[in-house]
């Protein structure tokens, strides 16, 4: 829609440029800021304009900037070790919204709004990103993005700060990753997602979101026992609460969807470890998962579920 209120759009070109008037907003894509009113929104100043490189490999991590469109991320081509590759797709079809979409909505800026089903928190936290945060005295800070996203709509920055870029782990590229996510009608938004990540040191991360205020993550040493993970989700207190799924509609789906998870990459790490394979060999083929068999589970819980949407 129109913003009516906008009376300037600047584009910077240099970092000391990047300061905020009151009033002011950063743009990057600008698919949520154009989808509703503004109150008090009176200025833009435009990310895109400082010609940030969408993606960046280094030798430790891959550098996503905040302005990366969707469709940028997804051309990213994978090295052939990088096992955790599919979780991008997987991610970005959790998103209810067209490749038009795609090519113009940024990875940051999906994490920075702090929606509670923004996919690319889900893909971010998953892979153990860093967000780096650029501070109002010209310096930049760095947080995890499990951290970065704090609440609904909801985030670690200050007045003035800006998020400039995400830092992906190769070590996390190269880990085996599985996906779940259930929504209340084939096309509606998450109801919940939840991922895990099996690392090459045999670390066993699972990951939350959509179903909960901000992002969860349960660390293990290793693949745990059922007992373990499922105390562990017990404790997670964060719980949302929506049109799109009840608080405990969301509880007992993703401790069943973690569990599934456990299973999977704990058969998946014995198979490689008897083939000679470690964590972060791809796999031949993607396990499958029936959302049929999600979606009759998630009724038993809650009744009058519907069928959940696959990847969008």
């Amino acid at each position: 829609m129109d913003l009516t209120t906008v009376r300037e759009i600047r584009t910077p070109s240099r970092r000391d440029e990047v300061v905020f008037a009151p009033g002011e907003r950063p743009l990057g894509g600008g698919t949520w800021l154009f989808s509703e009113r503004q109150p008090g929104l009176t200025g833009l100043v435009d990310l895109t304009s400082l010609g940030w490189a969408p993606v960046e490999r280094g030798t430790d991590v891959v550098t996503v900037a905040a302005t990366c469109t969707i469709a940028e991320l997804l051309r990213l081509p994978p090295d052939d070790d990088w096992a955790a590759h599919r979780l991008v797709d997987q991610c970005a079809n959790s998103l209810l919204a067209s490749f038009k979409i795609w090519n113009v909505a940024t990875v940051g800026g999906n994490v920075a709004l702090g929606l509670p089903a923004g996919a690319m928190t889900s893909l971010m936290a998953t892979l153990d990103a860093t967000a780096v945060v650029w501070t109002t005295d010209g310096g930049e800070r760095r947080l995890p993005v499990s951290a970065f996203v704090t609440g609904v709509v909801q985030n670690a920055l200050e007045p003035g700060e800006v998020l400039r870029s995400l830092e992906v782990p190769l070590g996390s590229l190269r880990s085996r990753t599985g996906f779940r996510r259930i929504s209340l009608s084939p096309l509606g938004r998450s109801g919940t997602l939840v991922t895990a990540r099996l690392g090459l040191d045999g670390e066993f991360v699972v990951t939350v979101t959509a179903g909960t205020t901000r992002p969860v993550q349960l660390r293990f040493d290793e693949v745990p026992g059922e007992r373990s993970l499922a105390d562990a989700m017990a404790g997670v207190d964060c719980w949302y609460s929506d049109p799109h799924g009840d608080p405990d509609w969301r509880r007992a789906t993703s401790t069943r969807f973690a569990d599934e998870l456990r299973l999977e990459l704990g058969r998946a790490a014995t198979a490689g470890a008897a083939h000679g394979n470690g964590a972060g060999v791809r796999p031949d083929r993607e396990p499958t998962h029936d959302p049929r068999g999600a979606a009759a589970r998630a009724r038993s819980t809650r009744p009058g579920t519907t069928t959940p949407g696959g990847a969008r």
